[in-house]
């Protein structure tokens, strides 16, 4: 079979399928360290994704695997690390939340010790893990899904699949985040306002703390916006003063593939073969991506 896209949905799902026995090839526009997942934050949290009951799901699936990574934090780039949603209430959160291990009310959110992954890191453990179960990656430019030669076709493209599919339902959500040396913040910390476009987090990260950021809908621009990037680190310097001098390492952008519910299907071809789709995870691609890789490698393998 063959998985389309090399994204963090596209990887873990492909490992899943190759760790049951089956033969699995990756087909990827670009390689994995330059998708969206690569620039992500890295924060396990629901986040721009619905719908809430399967999300939750999925998310605790994950998260009961990123708890058993954390051992090896060096080699699969997941640590556990505490921190502060900051303005979130279990009230409003759904069931899931009382299954997360630690999550409790502070005066100002919530608090917990939640998996951060180093995306770069962890990509590249999910490419090296793939390849132990024979899985082979390859640069392949898909233009027709129903074209791609395989009884069973994957379709993990994220945004791409926008035109690929085609589903108009898919719409850029762009993220830009600033990373700067790490003034010594060893915690993470969110406060979200949904109404808005901007949001203040900070994430530690091994290559440095990494600021967010934003949820600009419909935006495709990939280029960091200056004017973006100094708002963002005044807000999180109004947290954290000690950032305000912080030396800016790097600036991202991230187009995350937002859809009002993913989709996790499966779609019969004419021609008698499959087409699973796993899609459309918005800002929570990594915090669901181990619980839609099994529920998608379900919906493949009987048909396999």
């Amino acid at each position: 079979m063959i998985v389309v896209g090399s994204g963090v949905a596209g990887l873990t799902t492909a490992v899943v399928l190759a760790e049951s026995g089956r033969r699995v090839r990756v087909w990827a526009r670009e390689p994995a360290e330059r998708t969206t997942s690569a620039v992500a934050g890295g924060l396990w949290w629901p986040y721009r994704i619905e719908p809430e009951p399967l999300v939750g799901a999925w998310a605790l699936a994950s998260l009961a695997v990123y708890e058993e990574l954390a051992d090896r934090p060096d080699e699969t780039g997941v640590r556990l690390v505490d921190g502060v949603h900051r303005g979130t209430r279990l009230d409003d959160l759904g069931t899931w939340a009382g299954r997360v291990p630690g999550l409790r009310a502070v005066a100002d959110g919530l608090a917990a010790r939640l998996p951060v992954i180093d995306m770069p890191v962890h990509l590249a453990w999910l490419l090296d893990r793939l390849a132990k179960a024979g899985g082979v990656v390859e640069t392949r430019e898909v233009t027709d899904l129903a074209a791609v030669p395989a009884p069973v076709v994957v379709n993990c493209t994220g945004l791409g699949a926008r035109s690929l599919v085609p589903d108009p339902a898919v719409r850029p959500v762009r993220g830009q985040l600033v990373v700067v040396e790490n003034p010594g913040i060893t915690t993470w910390f969110t406060s979200v306002d949904h109404s808005s476009d901007a949001s203040t987090y900070f994430i530690p990260q091994p290559g440095g703390l990494l600021l967010g950021g934003t949820a600009e809908e419909d935006d495709w621009s990939q280029e960091p916006n200056p004017a973006t990037a100094a708002a963002i680190v005044a807000r999180c310097a109004a947290v954290r003063p000690e950032i305000a001098q912080a030396r800016v390492r790097d600036h991202r952008v991230g187009l995350r593939p937002a859809r009002d519910a993913v989709r996790l299907e499966r779609q019969p071809l004419p021609d008698g073969r499959l087409l699973v789709h796993n899609y459309g995870h918005g800002g929570a691609g990594i915090t669901v991506a181990w619980g839609c890789a099994r529920q998608a490698a379900g919906l493949a393998l009987p048909a396999a």
